[in-house]
């Protein structure tokens, strides 16, 4: 048997059940390298242990395309991990609504975003 999805909805309509809404990405965690993509998915699930609703970009998608990403699904934080930040534990962390980045050790990430 089958069930579609407008089913479901309007079953759950119908029974007055409230749907909770989806909970925003506060921080995507893009890559620039395939190198530094194992500790994008690696920083994405600390961040997610630490209660912070994060993701990591995925796919072979350039920085730029990363950042359209961000932004269109409302990240308020990008981590971007490159070459350099790769070799140093670090990661750029940039607030999307005012463009400002700075560099920080990947173990404070949680702590500066969930401020």
């Amino acid at each position: 048997f089958g069930t579609g999805i407008e089913r479901i909805i309007l079953n759950l309509k119908r029974q007055e059940v409230a749907i909770p809404s989806a909970e925003r990405t506060q921080v995507l965690v893009a890559y620039q390298t395939p190198a530094a993509r194992t500790e994008a998915f690696r920083l994405a699930s600390e961040l997610r242990r630490a209660g912070i609703a994060a993701t990591a970009s995925t796919g072979e998608r350039s920085l730029k395309a990363q950042m359209r990403h961000a932004d269109g699904i409302g990240a308020k934080w990008a981590a971007i991990i490159g070459e350099r930040e790769l070799a140093q534990g670090m990661v750029t962390l940039k607030r999307l609504d005012t463009g400002e980045q700075e560099l920080v050790e990947m173990a404070d990430v949680a702590g500066r975003v969930g401020a």
